[in-house]
């Protein structure tokens, strides 16, 4: 009988986001499959270092506890293959993390599985599988920066940050700013502020992550599942996003209009488990502070076209 996970979110993560493996990576691109699978072998019973999507993914879990059902299903997804891969699993069992679906590809790409799993969210190092399931709008993706230094979360509760442009809206308003100026874009969001911004490529996420809080024992105000917005948009461009938020039935906790300022203090003070952002610019500070994922544009998007013309 088919598992009915329309209710359950469901978190794709890759090894390499979920553990720290920048040395082990660095060690097959120096030695090749062979130098790779004999470390790994060698080591299988040392646990990983604790990677970016580390505490994100073992505070989802706890959720399950808190709910008194399972409401999150974590998915590893990793190239390693069966062999290579001991390692892994000997850590989530040592870190006592709550995971009972794991996707080993043998060095073949990740992003065909989505679909198989039900992957609601995918985070990865690898930006051909992330820029692989934007295009193809299967789920959320995102790629995952390295782990800041020093984070620690600041209590038990789960806290998810978005930006919005892009992120949880399409990235037609971030077009015209980039196209139009400041001012043509400030205008048509007054003008068009009672007009729901178009879904992007979090939108369903965010959607379901707001379907789950009604799971959990609290009201919506006191939930151990935390959602903010911090966005660059100010007055008077912000009543937009909170009256398309309504009228998508979407609780947000917190919003922040930062009105082109620095992001950074403002997660830190927040204690994102995860931001997530489509700007280099803006994440290459956030990242530093909390864990980050940066979202890419559609390859078809005309956003994509100004990223790739900057870039020549």
């Amino acid at each position: 009988m088919p598992v009915d996970l329309s209710d359950i979110l469901v978190v794709g993560v890759s090894s390499r986001a979920l553990f720290d493996l920048e040395d082990e990576n660095a060690l097959f691109d120096k030695e090749g499959i062979e130098g790779y699978r004999k470390y790994q072998l060698a080591h299988e019973n040392e646990p990983l270092k604790i990677g970016s999507a580390f505490y994100l993914v073992k505070s989802l879990l706890e959720l399950n506890n808190q709910a008194n059902k399972r409401i999150v299903e974590i998915v590893l997804m990793s190239r390693n293959s069966p062999e290579t891969g001991i390692r892994m699993l000997n850590s989530i069992n040592l870190y006592e993390l709550d995971i009972t679906r794991v996707a080993l590809s043998g060095g073949e790409p990740l992003a065909p599985y989505i679909d198989a799993y039900d992957v609601d969210l995918f985070l990865s190092k690898d930006e051909k599988d992330v820029q692989t399931v934007i295009d193809s709008k299967a789920c959320a993706a995102a790629s995952i920066y390295a782990p800041p230094q020093s984070f620690n979360p600041k209590d038990n509760r789960v806290k998810i940050a978005f930006d919005a442009d892009a992120v949880l809206f399409s990235d037609e308003s971030e077009h015209r700013y980039k196209t139009e100026g400041i001012d043509a874009f400030l205008k048509h969001e007054k003008d068009n502020e009672d007009n729901p911004l178009n879904k992007g490529p979090f939108a369903e996420l965010l959607i379901k992550l707001s379907r789950i809080q009604d799971h959990l024992p609290t009201t919506i105000e006191l939930s151990p599942l935390r959602l903010s917005i911090v966005t660059a948009r100010s007055a008077p461009s912000h009543m937009r996003v909170i009256k398309t938020l309504r009228k998508w039935g979407v609780y947000v906790d917190e919003v922040y209009f930062m009105g082109g300022l620095s992001k950074d203090k403002v997660l830190e003070a927040f204690g994102a488990h995860i931001f997530f952002d489509d700007q280099e610019a803006h994440l290459d500070a956030t990242s530093k502070v909390v864990p980050s994922g940066r979202v890419p544009y559609d390859s078809d998007s005309p956003m994509k076209a100004i990223e790739n013309a900057k870039k020549k």
